[in-house]
């Protein structure tokens, strides 16, 4: 047992020795092995990626229009239905009285016309006595006045007929009134009549919004009642039932994030996958961008809508797709690892390296070629260009910044710095001079949606083994490929992509700030 003791700390005290030999003679030498990659020639697509749910083209949720207790339930979860089929039934037996007090009082009001109609017709009668009775009156009046003119009776008598003919006059004033008065109160009657009628109408239609029935063909999603249950419909119609039209074919509702949703275009083709199916990829199309943008905790996103066939049924609404939009592809380029442009030597110093690059003397020079431009097209004068300067500087200084800042914050700041200094150049343009900044700014951006590419610098082994920084374009990169616009290197061609040495890598860095329009 002792024996064996001694043999294993033996052993650990060589293997303690032989490492601390190999540290001393790597500090020693001061070599550093990389880890090299090689340039590749084959497709390379971009892509967005993003998580969305699964839901059908078309969910209609089924509610009830009037309060009661649910009486019978018909369906239940998964179960297919038809347009029109009785889902579900209320207890119609509150309605169902409504109905009948509805009709008593419809045939009480037709009764009552009735009244009022012979009212009308005895008002006629006693009108039309009134005026022979007036005629009467008249025509002895006229009588006796003939006669006082010839001396035969007396002007008293008639004085007397005279005011037994006003009197007659009155008389079919006021039975004309009454027959008025009988006439609107039959109107008003009839009028009640259709008031009862739609009543009775409204109790009917309540009384058939007892039975649920199903609003389109499709397959019960959800139940959200059950039998004996009370629905209450005061504000709200409340959710009974959900019905998706058809799960053969449905769609995934993806959250894009704003600085990604500019390249997503409509019928661009997308896949996904579903935790349930892990080992099967799903395929689709953009079928819709919405423009309804969404904050969460300051983060903006854009849902974007991608069909999602499923002729076996194995999708499920709800379910949480991952999802890949195909934006650009190659078929044929050169591409390189994105670890080679991440890779940076230690003690390597990037603004050093900048001043000595073409892409960062491009990325120096850019602000006075922007200032030649501008002084060029837009025909500043002096006070003009006195104003400009600042803001290019200012520009500079903020374009420098973006170094230091985060990869996914990276877009967004330049992006502010770029409006900010659109915003200050239309402050000192005239408005001649406006409009052709607006046309400049425009030809700028068509060529920057147009063009994919963007500047970097990779680090290639020498004839000594020592890393040599390399300046190239880039176009597409999938995430873990980049395309290789242009540069020195070809195919087959070996980048550093990392140490061998844990922890000797340095960071990557932005190859230097361009100066948009």
């Amino acid at each position: 047992m002792k024996k064996s003791l001694l043999l294993i700390l033996a052993a650990a005290v060589l293997a303690g020795a032989a490492f601390g030999i190999y540290r001393y003679t790597s500090n020693k030498t001061g070599e550093t092995a990389y880890r090299l990659g090689k340039i590749e020639k084959g497709p390379i697509t971009a892509a967005v990626s993003a998580t969305g749910t699964l839901n059908p083209v078309v969910s209609v949720l089924v509610g009830s229009q009037v309060s009661g207790q649910i009486k019978e339930l018909f369906v239940d979860f998964n179960s297919p239905v038809k347009k029109d089929q009785v889902i579900a039934r209320i207890d119609p037996e509150s309605f169902e009285l409504r109905v009948r007090q509805a009709m008593a009082d419809l045939e009480a009001t037709k009764a009552t016309v009735l009244t009022q109609m012979a009212g009308v017709g005895a008002q006629r009668a006693e009108v039309s006595r009134s005026e022979v009775n007036l005629a009467d009156v008249k025509r002895d009046y006229e009588r006796k006045q003939m006669l006082v003119e010839k001396g035969f009776v007396s002007a008293a008598d008639r004085d007397k007929a005279l005011a037994v003919y006003n009197g007659a006059q009155e008389q079919v004033k006021t039975a004309r009134a009454q027959l008025a008065v009988a006439e609107a109160q039959a109107k008003n009657a009839q009028a009640v009549v259709k008031q009862r009628e739609s009543q009775l109408a409204q109790a009917r239609v309540d009384l058939d919004r007892t039975i649920i029935r199903a609003p389109v063909d499709g397959v019960v999603i959800k139940r959200s009642v059950d039998a004996g249950q009370t629905v209450a419909a005061s504000l709200q119609a409340p959710e009974l039932f959900q019905i998706a039209q058809n799960l053969r074919e449905m769609q995934v509702e993806a959250s894009i994030d704003e600085a990604d949703v500019g390249r997503v275009k409509f019928d661009q083709d997308a896949t996904f996958t579903v935790d349930a199916f892990p080992g099967r990829t799903f395929s689709g199309k953009v079928m819709q961008v919405r423009k309804a943008a969404l904050v969460v905790q300051n983060v903006v996103t854009y849902t974007v809508v991608i069909s999602a066939a499923n002729p076996d049924l194995r999708l499920l609404p709800g379910m949480t797709a991952n999802v890949r939009i195909t934006t650009d592809r190659r078929d044929s380029v050169l591409k390189l690892p994105n670890a080679a442009l991440r890779f940076r030597p230690p003690g390597f110093s990037d603004t050093a390296a900048a001043a000595q690059t073409p892409a960062a003397t491009a990325g120096a020079n850019a602000g006075q070629q922007l200032r030649q431009r501008l002084v060029g097209a837009l025909k500043l004068d002096a006070d003009q260009e006195a104003k400009l300067d600042p803001i290019l500087a200012d520009l500079r200084q903020k374009m420098s910044a973006l170094r230091e800042l985060p990869e996914a914050d990276r877009a967004k700041a330049r992006e502010r710095a770029r409006s900010d200094m659109r915003a200050r150049i239309m402050e000192i343009l005239k408005p001649e001079q406006k409009q052709k900044y607006e046309e400049i700014i425009a030809e700028s951006a068509g060529r920057s949606a147009d063009a994919s590419s963007g500047s970097g610098r990779v680090f290639v082994p020498d004839a000594g083994g020592q890393p040599r920084m390399v300046s190239v374009r880039t176009g597409l990169s999938d995430g873990s490929m980049t395309e290789l616009v242009s540069g020195e290197l070809k195919e087959g061609d070996q980048v550093i992509v990392g140490t061998a040495q844990p922890g000797s890598a340095g960071t990557a860095r932005p190859s230097g700030p361009r100066l948009p329009f």
